[in-house]
């Protein structure tokens, strides 16, 4: 069934012609890639036989989905147009069509939102906003038993979900994957480029035209630290020792993710970052059994101030909670913000991290970042809340709330040539 509102350009027709179950496109801004998505949405909901189809487009953030789709699925349904028969449901996002097929509006924010439900076609913009875990726990088991399909789209913001899901998609023939760049598909006209390229960084031409993986995050408060510690070796495989006790640094989400960071304190003041846990919609009874299963001896284990705070339904703290379990917390200093981002940088060049069971901590170190101001043309003093706080945080926390057993001296810069794998250089 054809579209009256849309007339798709000949990269889109192209994408149209070859798209696959799941597929994955990296695009250049101003591509046209969310008129795209919204389109093939519709198409899908007008032409199914299943009077029960379900389609979900789903953004970073629900205000996001709000803002940028909204206006553009009512404009491609025909909203204000006497043929059209599709109803509109401003509160929750929805648009109802005659067939009986809806398409929905979400946030990734909010994973919990998304469970329960069933789908049958699914469209992720700014994958790379998102944490990777949306994906693979919650909507694919969604599309299993309707055999729906996924389609992502977005523009690179360094090595995270989206680059993971490419370099896997590249792989598999099931897949269809395509990138386009700016310099290559004449959308944008090259005197255009030429000004954009004069007014912004060459790591932002070089993401946001040319669709690079490997540009400079914009903002990234740690970005060039993790860029050295990949340089340095630091980033590796590193062997649990069973003879020192392992330290945890939490972050406790109240309705989102708490995050725990695993580390060992060794010898010359550096660390060994062994493990990360992350997990949304839990109580403190599951990480309880979590730290059980992972069967390390442990030391310290470090909450942040409002862990005092007392709930509502039960009239006890989370201190007292996990107390309980069996889990004793020192409290982390209740600091500003931006001194406790500075401890983390200044400790960031003593540790090395296991770069399997740290990789969803890692990435998001590497790309938390502070917000652009477009007022004031400069960056806010405040981080961006996304899917990476959570990690940031716990390991703020313990940047900042850690002292070393012997000394009772919190993380400090020091000595940078022990390494934990008990040569002096290089890795084991």
């Amino acid at each position: 069934m054809t579209n009256e509102l849309y007339t798709p350009r000949k990269h889109q027709a192209e994408i149209e012609g070859s798209l696959a179950r799941f597929s994955v496109l990296v695009c250049h801004r101003r591509f046209g890639k969310t008129v795209l998505s919204v389109n093939r949405l519709i198409k899908a909901a007008r032409s199914t036989k299943r009077s029960d189809w379900r389609g979900a487009y789903i953004a970073p953030l629900y205000r996001q989905a709000k803002t940028v789709v909204w206006d553009e699925l009512k404009r491609y349904c025909g909203q204000g147009s006497d043929e059209c028969t599709v109803k509109f449901n401003e509160t929750e996002l929805r648009a109802d069509f005659e067939n009986g097929a809806r398409i929905r509006l979400f946030g990734a924010n909010n994973p919990d939102s998304l469970r329960g439900m069933y789908l049958d076609g699914v469209v992720f913009d700014e994958v790379a906003q998102m944490p990777h875990r949306v994906w693979t726990e919650v909507i694919r088991p969604a599309l299993s038993d309707r055999n729906g399909w996924a389609m992502f789209i977005g523009t690179p913001r360094g090595k995270n979900a989206l680059y993971e899901i490419w370099e896997k998609a590249k792989a598999d023939p099931d897949w269809f994957t395509a990138l386009y760049r700016a310099s290559e598909t004449g959308i944008i006209h090259p005197d255009e480029l030429a000004a954009s390229g004069r007014e912004m960084s060459p790591e932002e031409y070089e993401q946001e035209f040319e669709c690079s993986f490997t540009a400079a995050i914009r903002g990234a408060y740690f970005g060039q630290l993790l860029a050295d510690a990949d340089r340095d070796g630091r980033v590796t495989t590193i062997r649990h020792d069973p003879t020192m006790p392992v330290h945890t640094a939490w972050d406790l989400g109240m309705s989102d993710s708490t995050s725990i960071w695993f580390a060992q304190a060794k010898p010359g003041g550096t660390y060994a970052i062994i493990d990360y846990y992350e997990a949304s919609g839990e109580g403190l009874d599951h990480y309880a059994r979590v730290l059980d299963q992972k069967g390390y001896k442990y030391g310290t284990h470090i909450a942040p101030h409002d862990i005092r705070v007392r709930e509502l339904g039960t009239g006890k703290s989370r201190l007292e909670v996990a107390r309980s379990l069996g889990i004793r917390f020192d409290i982390a200093p209740n600091i500003p913000i931006q001194d406790g981002i500075n401890a983390v940088r200044t400790i960031l060049s003593q540790c090395w991290f296991d770069q399997k069971r740290c990789a969803p901590g890692i990435e998001a170190l590497r790309h938390y970042r502070r917000s652009f101001n477009d007022r004031t043309a400069n960056f806010s003093t405040r981080p961006i809340h996304d899917w990476t706080s959570h990690a940031a945080d716990g390991f703020r926390y313990f940047a900042v709330g850690f002292r070393q057993p012997d000394t009772g001296r919190r993380p400090s810069k020091t000595s940078n040539d022990y390494n934990p794998f008990g040569r002096k250089h290089g890795r084991p």
